[in-house]
């Protein structure tokens, strides 16, 4: 049987029950269109994500406390600080790799200036930090080694903090407090928004360490290094590099665990986004069976249409028709629907999803390529579930077909 005449006939069968037919492929479109919306959202949270993470800095490597451990029992990450300044110094000055070294010493303190206070986080880092952020600044400028050398009381405020102290005004030149301690704004940096884990970067003031460690902090220890290379390609080298350097500085003896903790931003990404990207394949695969039990439907509804029309095929056998025509006949009518349903559903998840994102303000990315996976899953659908069908009517006996009422 020609094609065209194949896909004529299957297509008069379906337009024929046009009610029957919708509820039939109901099931698909439901199905198809969760499966888009599910995966529309998980791409949109990886894509945030993947934001978020190169907001961080340019080829970032965090250096942290290591873990200690007491009577076998290890206490968890970051409880045994042997972080200094001095290690700063020492991967500044001897690393090939790494373009650019800061300490970083965390605070909270209260402030006090502009229209009221605020309490945040006090970071006391290097001039290099703002180039290892890649954070631009919104206005003013970044303090200099001068600064540093000199321990100026100068700060530069998170977006957020200007926004809550300095709302109507742009802060720089203008005096706060700092713990009871005055200091003069230098600058404001651009904003930079949440982190992956949904804190705020924008909420913090940036001092020089020096100062820090001067009026605020009052100890040698510092919470971290960070540091940046030169490419991202240099990233694996550059962490080995930092440890021979680190375990050098802290005198670790060969087989002795390390006392700190190195990351890159590929290690917070995929701790980031591995939770992401679970739950996106569960709902997915949740969305999936939409598209078993859509299937299922064809599969009864082509039954019960072999019942209905076994006289016709009958009639068709008996003038010639082979039983790889009826077959073909009905395994095209099953992937029609199937393939018509999936297209529907394409339309309605594409629209699901931007009214959603529009709705919640989500992320959600449409990816071309889950259409195409749609449509190719419906079609296996269709030949999965309408094989029984159209071999069953494929099967049967010119004679009793004909003599069916």
């Amino acid at each position: 049987m020609r094609k065209r005449a194949l896909f004529g006939i299957a297509t008069r069968s379906i337009l024929r029950n046009k009610l029957r037919t919708l509820l039939t492929m109901l099931g698909i479109v439901i199905g198809v269109a969760a499966v888009i919306v599910m995966v529309a959202l998980g791409q949109g949270a990886q894509a945030m994500i993947e934001k978020q993470i190169k907001g961080l800095g340019t080829n970032m490597l965090m250096i942290m406390a290591g873990s200690t451990s007491q009577g076998g029992v290890s206490q968890g990450a970051a409880t045994f600080n042997r972080l200094t300044i001095p290690d700063a110094e020492k991967l500044a000055r001897e690393s090939t790799l790494l373009s650019a070294v800061s300490p970083v010493i965390f605070s909270r303190g209260q402030l006090i200036g502009g229209i009221g206070n605020w309490r945040t986080m006090i970071m006391g880092v290097a001039p290099s930090y703002q180039a290892i952020r890649d954070w631009p600044m919104q206005s003013g400028n970044f303090f200099t080694d001068a600064d540093l050398r000199s321990v100026r009381r100068v700060v530069v405020l998170g977006s957020t903090v200007a926004k809550a102290l300095f709302p109507d005004e742009d802060p720089v030149g203008q005096q706060l407090q700092l713990r009871n301690v005055p200091f003069t704004i230098i600058g404001v940096l651009a904003p930079k928004g949440q982190t992956a884990g949904g804190n705020d970067q924008d909420d913090t003031v940036i001092i020089p360490y020096t100062t820090a460690q001067a009026h605020l902090a009052g100890h040698s220890r510092i919470g971290q290094i960070i540091a940046s290379t030169f490419s991202p390609s240099d990233l694996p080298a550059a962490q080995q590099e930092i440890r021979q350097i680190m375990r050098d500085a802290h005198k670790i003896a060969p087989g002795d665990d390390d006392d700190f903790t190195i990351r890159n931003q590929d290690d917070i990404a995929a701790a980031a986004s591995g939770s992401t990207r679970v739950m996106s394949l569960l709902l997915a695969a949740i969305a999936s069976i939409s598209l078993v039990v859509g299937g299922i439907g064809i599969m009864n509804i082509m039954l019960v249409s072999v019942t209905e029309r076994t006289r016709e095929i009958g009639i068709r056998m008996a003038i010639g028709a082979r039983g790889g025509d009826v077959l073909a006949q009905f395994l095209v009518e099953s992937v029609v629907i199937s393939v018509a349903g999936g297209l529907i559903g394409i339309v309605l998840g594409y629209l699901a999803g931007f009214a959603l994102a529009r709705a919640t303000g989500w992320a959600v990315a449409m990816p071309p390529d889950a259409a195409v996976i749609a449509v190719l899953f419906s079609a296996a659908v269709g030949v999965f579930f309408g094989f029984y069908p159209a071999r069953k009517a494929a099967a049967l006996d010119p004679i009793q077909a004909l003599r069916h009422e």
